[in-house]
């Protein structure tokens, strides 16, 4: 492109030189050769006056008198009758300009100019013409090649920029060039590199969120199934199967709700439903894994409390919770219910060392974590808890209580909802 530009940019330069050069040079060499012969015409009709004047005044007429007048360059021929003809100067040779006056006496003035002091004018017209050509030709072709930089290096700059795009980095350069076409271009691979971004953080939050949610039921479910393969009692076998099927039930309810908060986090399926319910399916899902660490998880505090959330979403977070104490807390975990104002709080504690004075309320960041793990559990909770309108909060760091309020007010309908269906 850069060679096109200055080729480009070039040729129109000497189009532009060759109309105008050849006109002012036709123009200079006819003004020129005008001059001349306008110059020789004055000069025969300038001695011819002479010479009236010098006959009327019965003065003496000669090449001495004459002569002063008459340039070097030129030679005149003075014929008057009754006289022999006065020459000045030296005949010239070759090609003349010549110019012819009579006077009122009688006398005939003839001038002539060598036609090579024309040549030579137009010559040295034509070389100041031609210097100038070259002059403007070196000017172009050093505007031309600063303009095809600054044409060339911002198409470069766009195409890494949309290089990096297609290697997978979605960073926005914010760089601009001054040319309304190329920051438009410039402004559309910013736009896109922003949503790029945001795909990809999106598609990565999803497989950490789904790699994580999905550890814990699959975890529990391979548990079951050991189980069953180690029983040979019926009834054990179909009380484990019966559980494994409801950690198949609570893997859909997993995929299902990070699909939807994939596409809309805000989107949730609210409704009344039994603490108590939640509570026992996850004791009886971590007895299994606090036995094997020789610890326990108990439930206390009010029964039959009723709730507003999204079960799955509830029991994801308390398997967080849960989860979370077995990993980096201590002694017994107690799960505890209890009612504040219009809303219904569970609390989950044990005995461990708690949450580092450093993190916080840092603890719900994604990656932050004190112990080397994902750091993404808590957060997914947090996520979860807040997408059907409860939180998460850590009530207290040492030792951890951390607590799910979640409303006791059922849903709102609305209008939709109220309206009657015509059919």
């Amino acid at each position: 492109m850069r060679r096109r530009l200055i080729q480009s940019t070039l040729a129109v330069v000497l189009v532009v030189i060759a109309v105008f050069g050849v006109s002012l040079v036709i123009v200079e060499t006819r003004t020129i050769s005008n001059s001349a012969q306008e110059r020789v015409y004055s000069e025969a009709v300038r001695l011819a006056s002479i010479v009236d004047s010098r006959v009327l005044a019965a003065e003496n007429v000669n090449a001495d008198v004459l002569r002063n007048p008459v340039s070097k360059d030129q030679y005149a021929v003075i014929r008057m009758p009754g006289r022999p003809p006065i020459e000045i100067g030296a005949p010239p040779e070759g090609d003349v300009i010549r110019a012819r006056q009579t006077g009122e006496e009688g006398e005939t003035v003839t001038v002539e100019e060598p036609r090579s002091a024309v040549t030579r004018e137009v010559g040295r017209t034509l070389l100041i013409i031609g210097l100038v050509a070259l002059l403007a030709v070196v000017a172009a072709v050093l505007l031309a090649v600063r303009q095809a930089s600054r044409l060339a290096s911002p198409l470069t700059d766009l195409a890494e920029t949309a290089e990096r795009l297609g290697s997978g980095d979605p960073r926005p350069r914010h760089k601009r060039y001054g040319v309304p076409e190329l920051d438009r271009v410039a402004d559309v691979l910013d736009s896109s590199a922003e949503r790029i971004g945001r795909m990809l953080t999106a598609e990565r939050r999803l497989a950490a969120d789904a790699s994580h949610q999905l550890r814990t039921p699959l975890t529990a479910l391979s548990m079951r199934l050991e189980e069953i393969t180690l029983t040979d009692d019926p009834d054990t076998v179909k009380e484990e199967a019966t559980i494994a099927l409801t950690q198949v039930e609570r893997l859909t309810d997993v995929v299902q709700r990070l699909l939807t908060n994939s596409r809309d986090p805000r989107t949730g399926s609210a409704v009344t439903f039994d603490l108590d319910e939640v509570i026992q399916q996850q004791l009886a899902e971590w007895r299994p894994a606090y036995r094997s660490a020789g610890r326990a998880v108990v439930s206390s505090g009010k029964r039959h409390l009723q709730a507003v959330g999204t079960p799955g979403a509830v029991a994801q977070v308390l398997a967080a919770l849960i989860e979370n104490s077995l990993m980096h807390g201590g002694g017994t975990v107690a799960l505890r219910t209890r009612v504040t104002g219009n809303q219904a709080v569970i609390e989950v504690t044990d005995e461990g060392p708690g949450v580092p004075a450093d993190l916080g309320a840092r603890i719900f960041e994604r990656t932050i974590s004190g112990r080397n793990s994902t750091g993404i559990g808590l957060a997914v909770a947090r996520d979860l808890a807040e997408a059907d309108g409860g939180r998460l909060e850590l009530l207290q760091a040492q030792p951890p209580v951390f607590g799910l309020f979640l409303s006791r007010t059922p849903p709102a309908r609305t209008l939709d909802e109220d309206r009657p269906t015509v059919r």
